[in-house]
C-alpha cells in the first residue's frame, strides 16, 4: 500500500519569516526515501483554532499527518492538546517521561519548573519517541486510519527523533522494505541528467529513478520496493549499472556528503595532502575541508589571497605575471597553485582566482570569470570556468565545488 502525508510546521516564527522551514525539506527527502508521498506542505502559527482546521482538512486528504514544532514547555505550544481535540484522544501523564526529565535537567544543574512537565503528557496509548538532542519527546498513534506522527521543531532534535522513532514507526506500518540509494553529480544539471536517463526513467517503475536538483549540483535517488533488504539491494545494483554507462562520468560518489567528503577519503586513501589559495572563494574551500572530521590527516592549511601584494609576497606569483595579465588569469591561477603547494609542503596545491561581482574587474573580465589551478606531483593544469552573472554566493559555491571535483578527477585518475 502506498501511503500520503501532509507536513504542518506549526509556529508563528516561521509565519513571520524569522526562521525557515528547512524541517520539511529534511522530511519530505526522508518520506521519499520510505516511499511515502508527500502531498501537501502546510504551516500554521501558534493558534490552536487554525491548527485544528488544518488538522482536519489534513486527515480528509492522506493517511499520514506529521507535525513539526508546538512540543515545548511554554504557553504557546499546544500542538499536543489540539491534536488530542482533533482525534479524540486523551492527553495523559506520562510517569516515566517525567523522571527522565528530572534526571536530565539534575545533569546540567538546573531545577525542572513546573512548565517543563508539560512534556511529560502525550496521548494515551502512543508510541513514544524518545527526544535524544532536547527534552520534548514526540509520538505516534493511530486514529480512524490516520496516523499522528508528532515531533519537535528545532531541526537537530526534528532530524534525530524522525530516523531514530518515526523510520522504525513508519516501516512497520508496510510488510515490504523499500531502499534508496543516491548518486551525487556534479558537472551536469537535473534537466541534463533528465534528458540522458529520460527512456529509463519512464520506463522504471520498481525500482524507480528520479532526478532531484541540489545547491550547485544534482542527485539521482534509485529506489526499489521488495519483501526483503537483499532482495531490494539486487534490483538497486541492476538499476544502477544500467544508467552508470550514461552518466558516470559525472557521478562523484554513492550515498556521500559532498564533493569534499570524496576528496578527503581520496587523499586519504593515496596518502597525499592538500593545501589551498583562495582569491574570490575568500576561503571557502578551506572552510569546508575542514568542517569534516580528520581533516589535519590530508589538509595542511590555506592562504585567503585577495589582494595582488599576499599574491606576490605570501605565495610567490610573480610580480610581472600580475602586471602582464591581472590578477584574475590563467598564468596567476598557475602560480597561485604552485605557490601554495610550495608554501605549505602539499602534495596538491588549489587555487581560485575570478570575478564574483557584482561588476566586472578594471581589466574587463565579466562576472563568474573564475580560473582554477591544480598543481600535484604530475605538473600544473588550469580550468577557466564561465560560471555567468550569478549571484556572488553562487559563484564562490560553484567555484569551490569545481575546484573539488577537478582535484577528484586526478586523484581518480
Amino acid at each position: 500500500m502506498s501511503h500520503t502525508a501532509e507536513l504542518i510546521a506549526v509556529g508563528t516564527e516561521i509565519l513571520l519569516g524569522n526562521i525557515a522551514n528547512t524541517d520539511a525539506q529534511m522530511l519530505s527527502e526522508e518520506l521519499a526515501a520510505l516511499g511515502v508521498n508527500v502531498l501537501y506542505h502546510t504551516v500554521v502559527g501558534d493558534n490552536p483554532t487554525r491548527l485544528a482546521e488544518a488538522l482536519e482538512l489534513a486527515r480528509r486528504r492522506v493517511d499520514i499527518v506529521i507535525t513539526t514544532g508546538g512540543l515545548g514547555p511554554t504557553y504557546d505550544d499546544l500542538t499536543k492538546q489540539t491534536i488530542c481535540t482533533v482525534f479524540g484522544r486523551k492527553n495523559v501523564f506520562h510517569p516515566e517521561i517525567a523522571d527522565a526529565l528530572r534526571t536530565h535537567f539534575a545533569s546540567i544543574g538546573r531545577e525542572l519548573t513546573e512548565n517543563n512537565l508539560q512534556q511529560a503528557y502525550l496521548p494515551e496509548n502512543c508510541t513514544i519517541f524518545r527526544n535524544h538532542n532536547g527534552t520534548a519527546p514526540g509520538c505516534g498513534f493511530c486514529e480512524g486510519g490516520v496516523h499522528v506522527l508528532m515531533l519537535p521543531g528545532p531541526p537537530h532534535e526534528c532530524r534525530k527523533m524522525f530516523r531514530t522513532g518515526a523510520i522504525p514507526y513508519l516501516r512497520a506500518l508496510s510488510d515490504e522494505i523499500i531502499v534508496s540509494h543516491s548518486l551525487r553529480i556534479y558537472g551536469q544539471g537535473e534537466s541534463q541528467i533528465e534528458a540522458m536517463l529520460h527512456d529509463r526513467i519512464a520506463s522504471m517503475v520498481n525500482p524507480s529513478v528520479a532526478p532531484y536538483a541540489k545547491p550547485d549540483e544534482c542527485m539521482l535517488r534509485v529506489t526499489a520496493k521488495a519483501k526483503s533488504e537483499a532482495e531490494a539491494e539486487e534490483m538497486l545494483r541492476g538499476a544502477i549499472e544500467e544508467v552508470m554507462p550514461v552518466i558516470g562520468e559525472w557521478v562523484y560518489g554513492i550515498d556521500v556528503g559532498s564533493l569534499e567528503e570524496v576528496v578527503s577519503v581520496l587523499l586519504r586513501e593515496k596518502g597525499r595532502t592538500l593545501a589551498a589559495a583562495e582569491s574570490c572563494t575568500g576561503g571557502l574551500i578551506a572552510k569546508r575541508m575542514t568542517d569534516l572530521p580528520g581533516a589535519s590527516q590530508v589538509f595542511m592549511g590555506g592562504v585567503v589571497s585577495y589582494t595582488n601584494f599576499v599574491k606576490a609576497n605570501v605565495l610567490g606569483v610573480p610580480q610581472a605575471l600580475l602586471d602582464e595579465h591581472g590578477a584574475v588569469s590563467e598564468p596567476v591561477a598557475r602560480a597561485m597553485a604552485e605557490g601554495v603547494r610550495a608554501v605549505t609542503g602539499a602534495d596538491y596545491g588549489i587555487s581560485v582566482t575570478g570575478v564574483a561581482g557584482p561588476d566586472s574587474d578594471e581589466r574587463g573580465n565579466a562576472v563568474g570569470t573564475v580560473y582554477i589551478g591544480l598543481a600535484g606531483p604530475d605538473g600544473t593544469l588550469c580550468r577557466l570556468c564561465p560560471f555567468g552573472k550569478r549571484s556572488r554566493e553562487r559563484i564562490r559555491g560553484q567555484s569551490a565545488n569545481t575546484a573539488f571535483d577537478l582535484l577528484r578527477r586526478e586523484l581518480r585518475k
